[in-house]
């Protein structure tokens, strides 16, 4: 006998047809949940930043003035204390030397600091 016997597939195929009748709606059924309402606002989560960089030549620029290296505390200081603690993105030219930028580093590391501790 060379054809498939093809009953059993068809009897296969309409219990899966009579199965999926039956289960398809209880996928449409809601659950009613009633959620917490919030009444909050919206939180600002953004730090300031504040952009310090640092050229080749080794002149220190705060928000695209350029300032000194004595003043540079005092500059940070003023920007901190707009509110909050403001990150602080430091950018320095390849030719600059590492260790005018680990001195603004600590000059900024000795700034917070202190704030901390006020």
């Amino acid at each position: 006998m060379t054809e498939i016997n093809t009953t059993p597939l068809v009897d296969v195929m309409l219990v899966l047809l009579v199965i999926f009748i039956i289960t398809a709606p209880l996928f449409h059924q809601a659950v009613p949940v009633d959620l917490p309402r919030v009444e909050a606002s919206r939180l600002d989560d953004r730090p300031k930043v504040i952009a310090l960089a640092i050229d080749a030549s080794g002149k220190i620029f705060v928000e695209g003035l350029a300032v000194s290296r004595k003043a540079l505390a005092a500059r940070l200081a003023e920007l901190a204390a707009a509110g909050g603690q403001p990150e602080l993105h430091l950018r320095a030219d390849r030719g600059t030397r590492y260790e005018r930028v680990t001195d603004v580093l600590a000059d900024s590391h000795a700034l917070a600091w202190r704030e901390a501790l006020s």
